[in-house]
């Protein structure tokens, strides 16, 4: 609003105001690039958060986001899954599975709450207690362990 009112000043002739607008100027689009480059790096980890909690994220971390940024995390989810739907033929294709290259297909996990019952692909239901142990196929549990529900037991 300064600058405005010393622009409109410098117009009617006062010449000595012109460094003092150009200064305030430069401060104005410095801020705004820096906001810029801070509300970039919030959406770049925002989007890193789709690919490490899934499509779900926990109350704990939606509370410290915004209404628009929430917004933008379920478009992002939105295309996301359109996309691997797209490629992977009738299923679709889950990219966001092997973050890691496997070791192994399958792997002892510990269940670190309850959770209810975990169908698998054959068919077989599995009853996920607080403290349990289950030999159970990497790619079907790997959600949970990010989410905090399981736990990968190290041998």
């Amino acid at each position: 609003e300064r600058n405005q009112a010393d622009v409109s000043e410098a117009k009617s002739g006062r010449t000595d105001l012109i460094f003092l607008i150009r200064f305030r100027h430069c401060c104005l689009l410095r801020n705004q690039r820096c906001l810029l480059a801070y509300l970039y790096d919030r959406l770049l980890r925002i989007r890193a958060l789709r690919w490490e909690y899934g499509s779900v994220l926990p109350n704990t971390i939606q509370f410290h986001m915004s209404t628009e940024e929430v917004e933008w995390f379920n478009q992002y989810k939105k295309s996301l899954a359109t996309y691997m739907r797209s490629v992977g033929g009738e299923e679709g294709l889950d990219l966001t599975q092997d973050i890691k290259p496997p070791k192994s297909l399958y792997i002892e996990v510990r269940c670190l709450r309850d959770h209810g019952e975990f169908e698998i692909d054959d068919g077989t239901t599995i009853l996920l207690k607080k403290n349990s142990q289950h030999f159970l196929p990497r790619w079907k549990c790997e959600q949970l362990i990010r989410q905090g529900v399981l736990e990968h037991v190290l041998s």
